[in-house]
């Protein structure tokens, strides 16, 4: 996860140049870093103004919606998806509990569609309502910067408006990206995923990453054949070796259909569907292909270039560690930054910018032992340093515990699928680098052992606290027994 800085350890001065303008700060883009940053900026007293594109599920260069990705056509419906694709495991293991379920049980994706829309059109709303009880004034089009000190709107009539302002803060986030490829206006990306009128019966995904995994999981779990194809030997490139090996072996298990070290080089239209072909000669039929392959910075038409931004070359604006571009007036946050592509990292950036900017204070994010999931089914989460990642900054051995086990209600459903936790500790410090966890309500359970990280808790520590019982999160606090001791030249595979 490469950030792009300009000048490491320079605090930003925080000029005041006694200039008017229309306000001391214009976001571009409320997604959750934009947003963030205009209320906290708003609450030190700064006059602020943010616009963003009209609301629709499926993103444009002329859609998007408050609120952006993450709670529009990402995070948020995603994990709606993943609730309801979770229920058809829960009544196969529902039986083995007493629950006598009789002849078929009917899905109905329109049903989930509409419920999931429903919500996002909710908390569209709810950001709005949260920006506008925050004094920020709201403004509806696309912005574009016209020097260091001007921003122009383009409102949905076409009509344009510029405002000055002290500050600027782009936070537009990323988009979905298409695999270049013969035949590559058939597939979809996961903005269309999210909103499909039909459920398909056959899908096929390329790609290994979170996006992938997570709709090979929702799709089967609702009923669809399921191919997955990806360039590697395993799935989820920059996890865990170990960690990524049991998610392959939970997805297979789920009845996906794996094509580790594959690539798509063809779609075409026929009358079954849609004819794809892989790099190897083999020839499938689908009724959707999903292209998750990547996202591209929102940077193209933000007229970066003639302002003197500089931004690298996918499109990324490069920062400096307290996120202030190449123009000292003009700042960045979130994935148009393309440091940590997270949601709850660029809430962290936009809190440290306004404190920084508004607050009086000299705050830059931390990215260290930054906590993540990946919601599959069952889910991955994982903290601070893998296996790989320890070895190649550590200068002491290592001491990997971990634990693979069958989860007490699995043991009742007769399902055949363990969790898998996972500790690396160094073994000079006894502390403890990184944790893994693969199972049911890893995400949750995760969090808790970030705070552990953060706060610098070494085995020991871990060892002395009590379990709660009977709990799959006890295993953290009881793996006594050292799976393997690994020294830094013993260098692991790492290109999976």
């Amino acid at each position: 996860m490469a950030r792009k800085m300009l000048k490491d350890g320079e605090a930003p001065v925080v000029a005041d140049d006694g200039g008017s303008y229309d306000y001391d700060l214009f976001v571009i883009g409320a997604g959750s870093g934009g947003v963030r940053g205009s209320r906290t900026a708003a609450g030190f007293g700064a006059k602020v103004a943010i616009c963003e594109l009209p609301f629709h599920p499926i993103s444009s260069e002329w859609l998007g919606g408050h609120g952006g990705t993450c709670v529009i056509r990402g995070c948020v419906p995603k994990k709606i998806l993943v609730y309801g694709a979770s229920f058809r495991g829960e009544f196969d293991d529902a039986k083995q509990f007493g629950w006598e379920i009789n002849g078929d049980i009917n899905y109905n994706w329109k049903k989930l569609l509409e419920n999931k829309t429903q919500e996002i059109v909710r908390l569209n709303g709810v950001y709005k309502r949260i920006l506008g009880g925050s004094g920020v004034t709201m403004i509806e089009g696309a912005g574009s910067i016209v020097d260091a000190h001007t921003v122009e709107v383009t409102q949905p009539d076409g009509s344009k408006q510029r405002h000055t302002t002290k500050h600027i803060l782009i936070a537009t986030g990323s988009r979905a990206t298409l695999v270049n490829i013969p035949g590559k206006e058939l597939a979809i990306t996961s903005d269309e995923a999210l909103s499909l009128e039909e459920l398909p019966k056959r899908a096929l995904i390329l790609g290994g990453g979170y996006i992938a995994v997570e709709f090979a999981s929702i799709w089967k779990g609702l009923g669809a054949e399921v191919d997955l194809f990806y360039r590697k030997e395993l799935p989820l490139r920059g996890f865990d070796d170990e960690m990524r090996t049991v998610v392959a072996s939970n997805l297979e298990g789920r009845g996906i259909r794996l094509h580790p070290g594959t690539n798509l080089t063809e779609l075409s239209k026929t009358a079954d569907g849609i004819k794809v072909v892989t790099d190897k000669g083999d020839e499938l039929i689908a009724d959707v292909v999903l292209f998750a392959t990547g996202r591209a910075p929102n940077s193209n038409r933000l007229n970066l270039e003639a302002v003197g931004v500089e931004v690298d070359q996918i499109g990324a604006i490069k920062v400096d560690e307290y996120s202030r571009t190449s123009v000292p007036s003009i700042w960045a946050v979130g994935d148009v930054t393309n440091r940590i592509n997270l949601t709850p990292v660029a809430l962290m950036e936009a809190t440290c910018f306004a404190k920084t900017v508004f607050g009086g204070q000299t705050v830059k994010p931390d990215y260290k032992d930054v906590p993540c999931a990946v919601f599959c089914i069952p889910p991955l989460s994982v903290v601070g340093l893998s296996e790989q990642e320890a070895l190649a900054e550590t200068k002491n051995d290592l001491l990997i515990y971990t634990s693979s086990f069958n989860p007490m209600k699995n043991s009742i459903s007769k399902r055949v699928e363990k969790s898998t936790m996972k500790l690396v500790v160094d073994a000079e410090t006894d502390k403890v680098l990184g944790a893994a966890m693969c199972g049911p309500d890893a995400a949750e359970i995760m969090q808790g052992i970030a705070v552990a990280l953060k706060a610098g808790a070494t085995k020991a520590t871990f060892d002395s606290t009590v379990g709660i019982h009977p709990s799959a999160a006890e295993e953290f606090v009881t793996m006594r027994t050292l799976t393997r001791r690994v020294s830094p030249p013993s260098k692991p595979k790492t290109n999976l």
